[in-house]
């Protein structure tokens, strides 16, 4: 059996958080959504929770990281085709998320990205595992 994984991000709102990954097309699972904490699925494994600052800190030994200032952590999520990187970044950057980087066409590899509302980065990408390189 494998493992499911859980990726804790502080925001800052989360009515707002919530608005903008459900513009994206995720949804929520509500037995783990209240107040201070939403759970936003991605599929079967992979989850992240995302935590009012007061929340996050309960659980976090050090201060909530200042994303304008430092990078927390980068996340990269697969997406079902080149199509679905391209729209769900269009949907992300209209719904308020910036752009750092341009996008990245690795021909058996298309990857773009962003930064959300409170500053995590994403990696969008779609792998086509029949064209990588033997």
């Amino acid at each position: 059996m494998g493992s499911k994984i859980f990726v804790n991000l502080a925001v800052k709102d989360l009515p707002r958080s919530i608005a903008f990954w459900k513009s994206l097309g995720y949804g929520f699972n509500a037995q783990f959504t209240d107040d201070t904490a939403a759970c936003l699925v991605f599929g079967d494994d992979a989850y992240a929770m995302l935590l009012t600052h007061a929340k996050f800190k309960e659980f976090s030994p050090n201060p909530v990281c200042d994303t304008a200032r430092n990078t927390e952590v980068l996340v990269a999520l697969s997406c079902e085709s080149k199509a679905d990187v391209m729209e769900k970044t269009k949907k992300a950057l209209a719904a308020g998320a910036h752009r750092y980087s341009e996008p990245k066409d690795f021909g058996f590899m298309y990857q773009d990205s962003f930064q959300d509302l409170d500053g995590h980065v994403w990696e969008l990408f779609y792998m086509d595992e029949a064209a990588i390189p033997k």
